[in-house]
This record gives C-alpha cells, structure tokens and sequence, in this order.
C-alpha cells in the first residue's frame, strides 16, 4: 500500500502561508452589544433542544444556555447548581434534590421541580425520539412502561405512557427520583444537557420549532438565545435571571457556525474570533509550534459504523477483515501527526476501572485487541478472513461507500481508507455529506460505512458501551447481539463495582470478536486560544468553559 499518497496530499495541500502567532485582536471585545466572546466550535448544528442534541458542539451550546441540577467545575468534579443539594437513600433507589429559592426562566417566570418532572417524562416519549432516553433515564423506575416494553426487535407490547417514569415534585423546590436499580454515577447525569428542564407550555405550543426561534427559545443557563443565522453564527447574551448572573462578565457568546477550516482560521488570525475548535488539518505540525496552540486530553474515540443491517455485513468475518486491514498506528502518526493515538480496543485511554486504575490494565482477553506494532500480520489475517468468507480479493463483495462529513481529519482519514480497503480488493467510494445532513442519514442506517465518534459524557464504560445496546438511540451501527445486551443488562443490576466492571469487560471483548463497529483512534482535543481569554476551561467531556469567563482589555 502506498501510504506516501496520503502524506504528500498532506504535504502538498500545504500551501496557505499561517502567520506567526496570530489571534489576538480585540474586536471580539468591542461589539455594540458590550463585551461578546466571538468562538468557533463547528458548523451548522442539528438541534438545540436538549432532548434531541447528540453532538459536542450543540452540547456546548447548550451548556451555555441551560443549566441542570448539578455541573461539573473545572476539577472534572459534580457541583451544585440548579439544585443547592441533594441526598441518596441507604439503598441507592432514591435521589432527592432540594433546588434553590428563587429560579427563574430566561423570561422571568418561575422554575420548579414540576418543570423537571415534564421535561423529563417529555424526554422518554418514543414521539419525541430522545437518543439518549435510554442512556439517562433507563435506570428509572417505569422506564420500560414509559417506552412501551418493546420486546427483542424493539416494537412496543403496551401504550407507552411518559407519565409512568418515576420522578415526582412534592413541592416546588423538591425533586425525587425513585431508581429500579442503584445507579452510582447519577449525579454525573443530573448534570448532563439531556436531562435540563425545558418549559412546558412553550414546547407544547410549537413542539417541532420551539428551539430553532429565539422568541420561544426560554432557557435556564447563564445565557439566552438571542439571534441563530443559518449556517452564519448563534448569539447568546445573558440571561439577568439566572440565578447566578452576578459570576457570568461577559454580555454574550458569538458562536460561528463554520464549514470551512481555513475560514476559521482567518477569522481567528484577524481577531474576529478569540477561540476556534477548526483550523487547517494540513498545518497540524505548523499549529504545534504556535504558543496559542491548545491539547487538552479527552475521553473520546473515533469509529467506523459498519451497518450491520445489510447482507455485506453479515459475515463477521468480512467485518474484521475491514478492520485488521487498517495501519492505525500510521493514521494516529501520520494523518493526526501524532494528535491522536492509535485504538486498541473501543474504551478509550483515560478512563478508569472499578479500583481507580486504567481500564487497560485490567483486560482479559488481550487477544481480541489490535496489535498496532504488527500490521504485517493483521493485514496478513485480513486478507485470510475474506478468503475463508469467499471473498478473495474482494470477489463477490458489491462496491462500497464510506460517507463522513470534512471537517478536521475525517476527510484525510476518507481518502486513506479507500487506499488501505483496496488492498483487500474492495473499492470504496467517499460520500461527503454536509454535518447538518450527515447525523440524520447515518442514524436513519441510510449507508453502508460511515465515520463515528463518541466523547464519553462522564467517566463510565457503561457510557460508551451502552452505545452498541441494540435498542440505544446511538446505536448507528444497528449492531445487535443478545448475549452483548445481556452483559450491560448485568452490569445494571449490579452493585458490587468490580462484578460490574468485570461485564463491562467481557461486553468490550464480544464486541471486538464480532467486530461490530471499527475502531480508530482515541481522541485528543486541539484548538487555538487567545491568551485574551480568561476563567475558561475544557472538561473531557468534550466541553469549553465560557460561561464565567472573561476577556481581558
């Protein structure tokens, strides 16, 4: 395989001359509307309703512009925030949260626990199609009556009914939530955008575009949705009734909604924007050597959905043979120019076991993981697999499409797959899609192979595993094996913490033996920052900071 091709795109696509040290104007500073931090954190995002998001950038947005009952502060731990407190029952089945006096909606009429309690309901309604419904809120008592009780193929038995999930208000500032199983980790997603309150009687009046206009856009956060320009920016200023509004310096957040990587870029180099997630990828080693140069470590990973669904894709064999084909190792070093690291399995580094220690360390079947020093002899198996498939050389496999969107790397890492695959003789044609189209298409199944990628929302395998579980909103992949079910559903159930990581294990392991999605890289967090900005941070979970930040004259 020529791998040099890729490296000289790299190199060759090179040309645009990068200033020095660049992005440090002040214009973001001096807009009419007072002090507004200008960003850039991706293109055109597919919803802001909460219930809905399922991408990093939208999750910043919204972060912005709600506020749960806890947060995370910039130590990664959980904090108050709508909720002053809370208290967990000596048997794990019951969380109470006691909220603050006072709250109040970004229009100025009061928040309550009630609000809770429907947003909530609102979000485990099939109607409404919440991807993380499962993810959040599975471990409810009434879950399963709230979702129907699908059985096996995930086709409903009873009426759902939204109202049978277990959350109750007895007053206005209590919120109980009653669990069917002891869920350590929930205070992590009482602080999870999914789960903000959204109000009532504005998203029953217009249910599909509430959240696309700035008029009924009413929020919690420390800012409001004041002006969203398809395709151009959204502005949020704040909110003067939140209840915190005194810690919030700046006036309001410019977001750019930006496409292209070198129009990020000019923007940041000209001081129109103080911060920008999106640069040119041709100029990673350039960027390196900048002093605004930003890596901050993340629990992420990038993947390959292979849509399980179809007849190609049934043979795991055919499935590993794609994945044994690929050099991760020369993708993590070449292509990412040492960004990211190569995958060895689909838990990312970072995240820990039930004893404190790294999650890696604890695996037993290392087997089944990828031997990224020996891609001879992967390559060697991947061409073995297909033929003992009867598909040698690609015989009798139909042409194939991988469809991604550009931006960053996943282009370079497009045109690498197609030359690595062909190796196995299969052609592979590159469908780029714009972002706002391609979320849609991949979770409709509408493709055969397509780019993934996932920034673990707390530090909890469950989170990414649960992912792959067949009915999970998430799953793109349509991956869907009973006895990986039955590990999570185990895991779920179980309060001792090492028998619980030990299923979390084993279910990693059978998905790496049915190769049921491809993994890539594990992720890494680059981005350039003024030095102009401060009292920001980045948590891991894929989330930039501005909310009490500040920009320094």
């Amino acid at each position: 395989m020529k791998k040099q091709l890729v490296l000289a795109t790299l190199i060759l696509t090179g040309a645009l001359v990068l200033a020095g040290c660049g992005g440090g104007g002040s214009k973001s500073a001096t807009k009419a509307g007072g002090k507004i931090l200008t960003i850039e954190l991706g293109p055109e995002v597919e919803s802001i309703d909460p219930a809905l998001n399922t991408t990093n950038d939208g999750a910043n947005y919204l972060t912005y512009l709600f506020d749960n009952l806890l947060r995370i502060d910039k130590e990664g731990k959980v904090a108050p925030s709508l909720a002053e407190k809370y208290e967990v029952s000596d048997d794990g089945l019951t969380w109470t949260f006691h909220l603050r006096d006072g709250l109040k909606w970004s229009d100025g009429s009061a928040l309550t626990a009630d609000d809770f309690v429907y947003s909530w309901q609102r979000l485990v309604d099939p109607n409404v199609a919440a991807p993380y419904a499962q993810t959040v809120l599975g471990m409810v008592e009434g879950y399963d009556d709230a979702i129907g009780r699908p059985d096996a193929d995930g086709n409903t038995t009873v009426d759902p009914d939204p109202t049978k999930l277990k959350v109750e208000a007895p007053d206005e500032k209590t919120l109980i939530v009653h669990m069917a199983k002891p869920t350590p980790y929930f205070d992590k997603l009482a602080a999870f955008v999914s789960l903000s309150p959204v109000k009532k009687d504005v998203v029953e009046a217009n249910p599909d575009g509430w959240s696309i206009d700035p008029k009924t856009y009413i929020s919690t956060g420390p800012f409001k949705l004041t002006e969203w320009k398809q395709g151009s920016y959204l502005l949020v200023t704040k909110n003067e009734n939140y209840w915190n509004k005194d810690a919030v310096k700046l006036d309001g957040i410019k977001c750019l909604l930006m496409q292209d990587q070198n129009a990020a870029f000019s923007a940041y180099e000209s001081g129109d924007a103080l911060m920008i997630k999106d640069y040119p990828v041709q100029e990673i080693t350039t960027m390196q050597k900048r002093p605004d140069y930003k890596s901050s470590p993340k629990l992420g990973i990038s993947y390959i959905d292979i849509n399980n669904d179809l007849d190609e894709f049934k043979d795991p064999k055919v499935r590993e043979a794609l994945s044994l084909a690929l050099d991760r190792k020369y993708m993590a070093e070449t292509i990412s120019a040492g960004i990211l690291a190569p995958a060895t399995g689909f838990i990312p580094d970072g995240v820990v076991d039930w004893d404190g220690s790294a999650w890696a360390d604890n695996i037993t079947d290392k087997s089944v993981y990828y031997d990224n020093d020996n891609f001879d002899a992967n390559l060697a198996k991947a061409k073995e697999l297909l033929k003992e498939a009867g598909h040698e050389n690609g015989a009798g496999l139909p042409a194939m499409s991988y469809t991604t969107n550009d931006a960053g790397l996943n282009k370079k890492v497009a045109e690498y797959l197609q030359q690595a695959w062909k190796e196995l003789g299969i052609n592979v044609e590159v469908n780029i899609v714009e972002w706002k189209s391609f979320m849609p298409q991949r979770r409709s199944g509408n493709y055969q192979l397509a780019r993934d990628g996932w920034v673990m929302d707390y530090n909890d395998p469950s989170n990414l595993l649960e992912c792959l579980y067949s009915t999970n909103g998430n799953n793109n992949s349509k991956y869907k094996n009973p006895e990986f079910d039955a590990l999570l559903d185990k895991a779920a159930q179980e309060s001792d913490a090492k028998t619980r990581f030990g299923y979390f294990h084993q279910a990693e392991e059978l998905l790496l033996k049915d190769a049921g999605v491809i993994p890539l890289m594990y992720q890494n967090e680059t981005y350039l920052q003024s030095d102009k900005i401060t009292d920001s941070f980045y948590t891991s979970d894929g989330v930039w900071h501005f909310e009490y930040a500040d920009i320094a004259e």
